[in-house]
């Protein structure tokens, strides 16, 4: 078997599941159709561009224009990536008419084709095919897909930063899950495109070069795609958001002023009066046993405006929400593990009563507070 075959087998996998994997998305019923709709697409497009390694030669010199078309089908990878980013991270996300934005190097990509390929004569055509690498369309074509790559990282990986900070500040036992899928398959897809950008600088260096370095990218690609199916198989959940209208503390703070001695001595004194009754009823009333527990739910609890409490918790106590909670959480579970008389109850069943959901999340917060894992404290 030579390395061309080798290739297009496994382009060809890759292709077949995207596809796959889009078809199950777009007919499957849940609550997150938009969300399987942008993956979708993304699958689509990216089984498109994939798709060229094993075209047929001949098929393409007779339908020149569908494989120039197809070229510009790789403008719209990323796009639909982001968007599907955006989609999962915030519940609220809706496609905008401002969306259509991330079209516009699909639409002027297709605009230089039409007048410098598209409308070509067959001859010309072919002789544009046959030395295309050399051609300013192609040098346009890989300079806004490299603009693309840059652009779009530095976007995906914000919102994955605003998604955190906002989980961390108002909701507890968060579905780390999502952040992790999302930045992980981030980082391996723009890897592979950070590849490919080097791949296209080099590709006049040498041809033993190329194949070796299309070999990886290929074998890159597929196990991305088949981690993709077994993501969506086994973890239904990761199409889960949050509302993205919920406003950092630092983005509600007042601004600073200049007050006069007195004002800001009362005014600490009112927070030190506020962080005495949340701590107290933190402690009597134990609100952390809900798992579910929000910083919207626990501002009613206390009668507290939200704004306010999340400033308080997360600006004058310096803590996020999250970790705020699981202090409480980590603090009861402590008292239960040095309790002889609950020395039965397992671990998973103490992280259960004190509020946590996930063994993995109790046992990272146990050790943050404590330095010991929890059989390690039970013991000690």
């Amino acid at each position: 078997m030579n390395i061309v075959t080798f290739l297009n087998g496994m382009a060809g996998i890759s292709v077949f599941v995207s596809l796959l994997l889009a078809f199950f998305l777009l007919t499957v019923q849940t609550k997150n159709k938009l969300a399987n709709r942008l993956f979708a697409c993304y699958l689509i497009f990216f089984a498109i561009d994939n798709s060229g390694i094993f075209i047929d030669e001949n098929f393409i010199r007779y339908h020149f224009n569908f494989e120039f078309f197809r070229w510009t089908i790789c403008t719209l990878v990323l796009p639909a990536f982001y968007l599907y980013v955006v989609s999962v991270c915030f519940a609220d996300f809706r496609l905008r008419s401002k969306h259509l934005l991330h079209l516009i190097p699909f639409v002027l990509t297709n605009v230089v084709f039409l007048f410098r390929l598209y409308l070509l004569n067959e001859a010309n055509k072919r002789l544009f095919y046959d030395h295309r690498d050399q051609s300013p369309e192609m040098f346009y074509l890989f300079l806004v897909l490299g603009l693309q790559i840059v652009v779009y990282s530095i976007g995906v990986f914000l919102v994955l930063k605003k998604y955190r900070e906002i989980f961390q500040e108002n909701y507890t036992n968060p579905r780390t899950s999502i952040f992790k899928w999302l930045f992980q398959i981030s980082m391996a897809l723009f890897v592979l495109y950070y590849l490919s950008i080097a791949k296209n600088i080099l590709r006049y260096a040498a041809i033993d070069f190329l194949w070796w370095s299309n070999t990886i990218l290929q074998f890159w690609v597929l196990t991305i795609t088949c981690w993709f199916v077994l993501k969506a198989l086994n973890y239904p959940e990761l199409f889960r958001g949050i509302d993205s209208k919920l406003l950092l503390a630092r983005d509600i703070l007042p601004k600073k002023n200049n007050e006069s001695t007195d004002a800001k001595d009362s005014q600490n004194e009112v927070i030190a009066n506020q962080i005495l009754a949340l701590r107290h009823y933190m402690t009597e009333k134990e609100p952390f046993l809900d798992p579910s527990l929000t910083i919207q739910e626990l501002s009613n609890q206390i009668e507290i405006p939200v704004r306010d409490l999340s400033v308080l918790i997360n600006q004058h106590m310096d803590q996020h929400f999250f970790d705020f909670v699981n202090e409480y959480r980590i603090q009861k579970a402590m008292e239960i593990l040095k309790n002889p008389s609950k020395k039965d109850l397992t671990v998973l069943e103490i992280l259960y009563e004190v509020g946590f959901n996930s063994k993995s999340s109790f046992n990272t917060s146990f050790k943050k507070y404590t330095n010991l894992t929890p059989t390690a404290y039970r013991n000690s």
